[in-house]
C-alpha cells in the first residue's frame, strides 16, 4: 500500500507542479478558443491542460517500475507499456484537437486505433463471468471487439460530461477511489497478481486527477481539454479490462460446489467489473442521453450542446459549485455503493444506506425548487440566500417608484451675457 500511495503522490506533484507551466504554453501557443453557445465560462481559457496529466502519467509509471513490489508488476506483464502506448496515441491526438479542432469522426478513429494498440501489446478481455452459464472464453475477435467497444464508451462518457470547472477530474478521481479498493482487494485478499496492473492503473489516475483539480475547480484557469479528458477516460478502462478480463473467477474460491453456482453467487460481486459503466453510471447516462437526444433531433450524434446533465442542473437553479458537488455525490453513491455491495451481498444495511443517501441527493437535487424562506421576524437571523424573495420584491417596488429619468442629469443649456446661467437646461444620458 505505501508504494501504491507513493506513486499517486509523485503523479499527483509532477501533475500539479506542470499544470503551471502548461498553462502558460497554451496562452503562447493560441490554444484558448473563443466562448462558444454552449459553454459555461464567461471569459476565454486556455486548454491542453492534458498535457501536465500525461506527463504525471509517465512519472507515476517510471517511479513504480523503480520501487521493489511494484517492479513485477512490469516484469511479469506487459499491460503498463500497452496501456503508456494506448495513452500516448490517444493523447496526441487530444492535444491536436485542442489546438486545431479536429473532426469528430477522425477522433473516433484514433479512440479505435489507441484502443486496438493495447489489444496487439496483451491488454485485452480474455473472458467474462456469466450469470448461470460460467466463465465464458472469448475468441480473439470477440476479445478485440469488445475492448475496443469498452475503451472507446468509456472515452467518450468522459469527454461528455466534461463541461463544469473541476467536474470530469474529481468524478473519475472518485471512480478511481473506488475501483482501487476493489482491485486492490482482489489482490491483497486473495492473492491474484493479475489484479495488480489494475491496482496501479487506479492509483496514478487518482493521482493525475487531484494533480490537476486545483487549477480546474471553478473558476478554472485551465482546462484538460480532450487531451486529458480522453487520456484519463482511456486509463479508467484500461484498468477495468485488465482486471475484468484478466482476473480468472475461478481463483477466488468464494462458494463451493459446481463452477455454474459458483459463477451465479458471485455476480454481485463481479457488478463493478462485468461493465465498467458501473463506476462511471453517471457519464455513461449523459452519452446515451446525448445520442438519443441528438438523433431524435436530426443532428450528429458529435454535435455539441446544452442538454447534458449539468446544463440542466444549471438551468434548475443550482450554482455552479453546487452542480458539481450535486454529480460528485452521485458518483461517489453509485460507485462506493457498488463497491460495498460487492464485499457484502447479503448486508440490508448497505442497500438501506443507499438508499437513505439516494432520498438525500434527490431532495439536494430540486433543493432550488423547494428553497425554503424565512418568515419576515426572522430574516434577520437566515442567511440572505433565505430571504431573497423580500429583497426581490423590495427591489421591484422600488423600481417602480423612481421616476423615469433618474439616470438622466441636468446641465447648463449656456451661458448668458454677463457670464450668468441661462435660464433653462437640456438632459443628458448617462
Amino acid at each position: 500500500m505505501r508504494e501504491y500511495l507513493l506513486t499517486l503522490c509523485i503523479t499527483a506533484a509532477v501533475t500539479y507542479l506542470l499544470t503551471g507551466p502548461v498553462r502558460k504554453f497554451a496562452i503562447v501557443a493560441g490554444a484558448m478558443p473563443e466562448i462558444r453557445a454552449r459553454d459555461v465560462h464567461r471569459e476565454p481559457t486556455p486548454r491542453l491542460g492534458g498535457i501536465a496529466m500525461f506527463f504525471g502519467l509517465c512519472a507515476g509509471l517510471l517511479v513504480a517500475d523503480h520501487l521493489t513490489n511494484l517492479s513485477e508488476v512490469f516484469e511479469k506483464s506487459n499491460e503498463p507499456r500497452a496501456l503508456l502506448s494506448g495513452a500516448a496515441l490517444i493523447w496526441l491526438i487530444g492535444v491536436l484537437d485542442d489546438k486545431f479542432e479536429i473532426d469528430a469522426l477522425i477522433k473516433l478513429g484514433g479512440q479505435m486505433i489507441a484502443a486496438g494498440v493495447m489489444v496487439v501489446q496483451g491488454l485485452t478481455i480474455l473472458w467474462i463471468p456469466l450469470p448461470g452459464v460460467g466463465t465464458v472464453a472469448l475468441t480473439q475477435w470477440q476479445g478485440t471487439l469488445l475492448t475496443v467497444a469498452l475503451v472507446v464508451i468509456t472515452i467518450n462518457a468522459v469527454n461528455f460530461v466534461d463541461g463544469l470547472d473541476g467536474l470530469a477530474a474529481g468524478m473519475v478521481c472518485i471512480a478511481a477511489a473506488a475501483f482501487f479498493m476493489y482491485a486492490y482487494r482482489i489482490w491483497y485478499s486473495y492473492g491474484i497478481e493479475a489484479a495488480a496492473p489494475a491496482s496501479l492503473f487506479a492509483a496514478i489516475l487518482m493521482g493525475m486527477c487531484l494533480g490537476f483539480l486545483p487549477h480546474n475547480m471553478h473558476p478554472a484557469r485551465i482546462f484538460m481539454g480532450d487531451s486529458g479528458s480522453m487520456l484519463i477516460g482511456l486509463v479508467l478502462a484500461a484498468g477495468a479490462i485488465s482486471v475484468t478480463g484478466q482476473v480468472d473467477p475461478d481463483l477466488m474460491n468464494l462458494f463451493s460446489g459446481s463452477e455454474r453456482n459458483s459463477v451465479h453467487q458471485m455476480v454481485p460481486v463481479y457488478i463493478p467489473l462485468v461493465m465498467p459503466l458501473t463506476i462511471i453510471a453517471i457519464p455513461a447516462a449523459d452519452l446515451i442521453l446525448a445520442i438519443v437526444r441528438r438523433t431524435w433531433k436530426g443532428q450528429s450524434p458529435f454535435a455539441a450542446d446544452r442538454g447534458h446533465l449539468h446544463h440542466r442542473l444549471l438551468e434548475i437553479g443550482h450554482s455552479h459549485s453546487r452542480a458539481v458537488l450535486i454529480m460528485y455525490f452521485f458518483s461517489a453513491l453509485i460507485a462506493f455503493g457498488a463497491l460495498a455491495y460487492s464485499v457484502n451481498a447479503a448486508s440490508m444495511w448497505i442497500v438501506l444506506s443507499v438508499v437513505f443517501l439516494s432520498a438525500i441527493g434527490l431532495v439536494l437535487l430540486l433543493l432550488p425548487r423547494f428553497t425554503p424562506r424565512a418568515p419576515r421576524w426572522a430574516e434577520g437571523f437566515v442567511p440572505p440566500r433565505y430571504r431573497r424573495r423580500r429583497a426581490a420584491v423590495m427591489a421591484s417596488e422600488e423600481e417602480t417608484a423612481a421616476p423615469a429619468d433618474e439616470d438622466e442629469e441636468r446641465v447648463p443649456v449656456g451661458v448668458g451675457v454677463n457670464g450668468a446661467t441661462a435660464i433653462g437646461s437640456r438632459t443628458r444620458t448617462r
